[in-house]
């Protein structure tokens, strides 16, 4: 955990939206808001939220987020996080993606609290395909410290 000479520093990596709060939209400005450093790749850039009748935009590769990570190791800013804050995937290989970066970050920070939140649906049905339940389930819940209910 933080304390007065660490202080906490996140990095999130879920779901944008141009309307409404979900993903990092709904995180970050909290976190910073209570004093947390935030860095966020987005897994996802969409209108709104999948649950209504419609949305537009993109699901983003792993490479992408993979590439955007990368950017930070060459600078060395990917050291230092205390916390990983992990959402809506949209896709099997961004829960690879997430795996991976999630391994480095315990090796170098091996007391990293990883929350995972797998935004899998609501109200009964998925908005996710069906291996992803499999996948959070085999590849990132052995990773997370807390796992947020979905």
């Amino acid at each position: 955990m933080a304390t007065a000479s660490r202080p906490t520093r996140v990095l999130s990596i879920q779901s944008h939206v141009v309307s409404g709060y979900v993903g990092n939209r709904a995180a970050t400005f909290p976190l910073q808001l209570s004093g947390h450093e935030v860095d966020v790749i987005n897994t996802v850039q969409f209108s709104n939220h999948t649950g209504y009748n419609s949305f537009r935009g993109e699901r983003f590769p792993a490479s992408h987020i993979l590439d955007l990570f990368a950017g930070l190791q060459a600078n060395g800013l990917d050291s230092g996080y205390t916390h990983l804050l992990t959402g809506y995937m949209g896709n099997s290989e961004n829960i690879r993606a997430v795996e991976e970066i999630a391994k480095r970050l315990l090796v170098q920070t091996p007391d990293l609290f990883f929350v995972l939140d797998p935004v899998l649906g609501d109200d009964n049905a998925l908005y996710v395909p069906q291996e992803l339940v499999t996948m959070y389930r085999d590849i990132l819940c052995p990773l997370a410290k807390l796992i947020l209910p979905n």
